[in-house]
């Protein structure tokens, strides 16, 4: 969850603004503390985009995916080879930006040729 604290103030490890404040939502919402806005906000997702390239081969980039890429299994990950080839790109995962750029650069350490990361 992303907390925006506008107008100054503390926020504390809790993520609670002064003593006895707390939020227990999980929707965005906002609330104020004197004169400070605490708004909450859900963290925005990225996209982790793999790009054709005339160096990889099929099985390479296959097995990269199913290597790196959470819960992927080899059928989809030749679907995603195919689309790449076809498409010129193919989204492989979506999800928190701090695993997003783990992703993205494990499979560019291998030699996939990535887009760069994008909010979903």
């Amino acid at each position: 969850m992303l907390t925006v604290l506008k107008a100054g103030g503390v926020i504390a490890q809790n993520g609670a603004v002064g003593r006895n404040s707390a939020l227990t939502s999980s929707a965005p919402s906002r609330q104020t503390a004197g004169s400070t806005l605490l708004e909450r906000a859900p963290y925005p997702n990225f996209k982790v985009v793999v790009l054709n390239d005339e160096v990889n081969t099929f099985q390479h980039v296959v097995d990269c995916l199913v290597k790196y890429i959470p819960a992927m299994d080899p059928d989809r990950a030749w679907s995603l080879a195919q689309q790449i080839d076809s498409d010129g790109q193919a989204v492989v995962w979506v999800g928190p930006q701090e695993q997003a750029e783990l992703y993205h650069m494990q499979l560019g350490a291998e030699g996939l040729t990535m887009a760069p990361l994008e909010r979903a």
